[in-house]
């Protein structure tokens, strides 16, 4: 009985190895191959994806997924060029564009490009002032993905967005800055009323012209005012006397003030 079941054990043993030397590899995987140490190369089905096939227990296959990672960075303390104390946090998308050399070259991308962008992110806001940071987002945001993409370049990683989040600023700068945006609002209407009164009195001079050069469109300017009085109801009485009755007294005092 013994010398019955030992070659189905070996049978069995042996479809188990050779099912070990078969991998599936799905769309968006590829996979790093180590024979003896070594990255082994030209193997039947290449990399991936598809069927994959390794000499069991010789061979280690390490997957890598291809697809883009969302990380979230967590929030940083960062003092900017003009000391003011902010927390900082931030995404970074990114994925792998060579999975040998985010094997070999580096010993866990993931937590690698992590640290990578904490620190990049704190040297980076500490050399901007803080309204550029709240103002000019874009610009630090490609600027942070530039620097981040050529210090992951070596590990075959690429980085394609970063984007910062939010900025929590102390209670103290959120009144200061309150304040700021009070007083900027209260400059621009006191300049918004200066202009418009500015603008009011070159027409009132603009028309002063044209009735010094036109007595009669002060007579006309004259009878539209009393229309104007006469379709209110008051109990005001109007008495209209031409303009053209006045003009010897006015020249009189003219006169009189001329020989004095």
């Amino acid at each position: 009985m013994e010398l019955a079941f030992g070659p189905l054990i070996l049978l069995v043993l042996l479809a188990v190895v050779l099912a070990m030397g078969f991998k599936v590899l799905r769309e968006y995987e590829r996979a790093v191959i180590f024979r003896f140490g070594r990255v082994a190369r030209g193997l039947v089905g290449g990399h991936g994806p598809g069927i994959v096939v390794i000499m069991p227990l010789v061979d280690k296959l390490l997957r890598v997924s291809l697809r883009t990672v969302a990380m979230d960075v967590p929030p940083q303390d960062v003092i900017t060029r003009d000391n003011v104390s902010v927390k900082v946090n931030a995404v970074i998308y990114f994925r792998v564009v060579d999975q040998q050399r985010a094997i070999v070259q580096v010993e866990d991308y993931l937590y690698a490009t992590s640290m990578m962008a904490q620190t990049t992110l704190r040297s980076v806001l500490g050399q901007s002032q803080l309204d550029d940071l709240l103002a000019k987002r874009e610009e630090i945001n490609i600027h942070l993905q530039r620097i981040l993409d050529q210090q992951t370049e070596p590990w075959g990683i690429k980085v394609s967005a970063v984007e910062v989040k939010n900025v929590d600023l102390p209670q103290e700068m959120q009144r200061v800055i309150a304040k700021q945006a009070e007083a900027e609002r209260e400059r621009r209407s006191k300049v918004i009323h200066a202009e418009g009164e500015f603008q009011a009195a070159q027409r009132l001079a603009d028309a002063a012209t044209v009735m010094s050069r036109h007595p009669m469109a002060l007579q006309l300017r004259y009878l539209q005012t009393l229309v104007e009085i006469a379709a209110e109801k008051n109990s005001t009485t109007i008495f209209p006397i031409p303009i053209d009755m006045l003009t010897p007294f006015v020249q009189g005092l003219q006169k009189r003030e001329a020989g004095e």
